[in-house]
C-alpha cells in the first residue's frame, strides 16, 4: 500500500455518515431542493445533487475515484434517462473533498468542459470556505443558466426526475 491510499483509506474510515448532516443540514436539504425546483420551471433540464460521505469499503478496495462513484450516482439516478438528455448531476463526496458535475450527451454538447470547469472553480471556492450548501446553489444557478440558454421551459414542462438531494 501506498502512504497516498493508506490516507485515503483513513480518511474513509473516519469520515463518519453524520458528516453529511455536519454541512448539509434539514433546512440546508431543503433549501438545494427548493433551488432545483426553482431552476427547473424555468427550463426542460433535469438537475440532481447526491452527497455522499465516504465510499463503502469495497468501492475503496477497487480504488475507485470520486468521479467513478459519480458515474455509478449518474446510472443509477437514471440522469441520463431525459426527453432531451439534459441531466446534470453534482455530486459530492466529502471523505475525498472531491466533487463532479456530470452531465448528458445533449446539454454537455451546449456547454462543453470548459463550460463545467467554469462553475466546478466557482464551487470549489466556496466548498473551500466551508460554504457547502452556498456552494451547491450556486452551481445549480450556475448550471441553470446554460439549460435556460439552450433548452428554456416552453409549453408542458413535465418533471422527469426528483428535486429532493440524495443523502448516499
Amino acid at each position: 500500500m501506498t502512504a497516498k491510499w493508506t490516507r485515503r483509506l483513513f480518511r474513509h474510515l473516519c469520515t463518519l455518515p453524520s458528516a453529511v448532516k455536519k454541512h448539509f443540514c434539514y433546512g440546508a436539504i431543503q433549501r438545494i431542493e427548493a433551488a432545483i425546483a426553482t431552476s427547473e420551471q424555468q427550463h426542460l433540464g433535469e438537475i440532481r445533487f447526491a452527497v455522499e460521505a465516504r465510499l463503502p469499503l469495497s468501492a475503496l478496495l477497487a480504488k475507485k475515484t470520486a468521479k467513478h462513484r459519480a458515474l455509478e450516482v449518474f446510472s443509477s439516478l437514471k440522469v441520463w434517462d431525459t426527453e432531451h438528455n439534459n441531466g446534470v448531476l453534482i455530486y459530492l463526496l466529502l471523505a475525498d473533498h472531491d466533487f463532479q458535475i456530470l452531465a448528458d450527451r445533449g446539454i454537455h454538447q451546449h456547454v462543453e468542459s470548459q463550460g463545467w470547469e467554469h462553475i466546478s472553480r466557482h464551487m470549489e471556492h466556496m466548498f473551500k470556505q466551508g460554504k457547502f450548501e452556498a456552494g451547491v446553489i450556486e452551481g445549480i444557478s450556475k448550471i441553470s443558466e446554460h439549460l435556460i440558454q439552450h433548452y428554456p421551459a416552453q409549453g408542458e414542462n413535465k418533471n422527469e426526475l426528483p428535486d429532493a438531494p440524495v443523502v448516499l
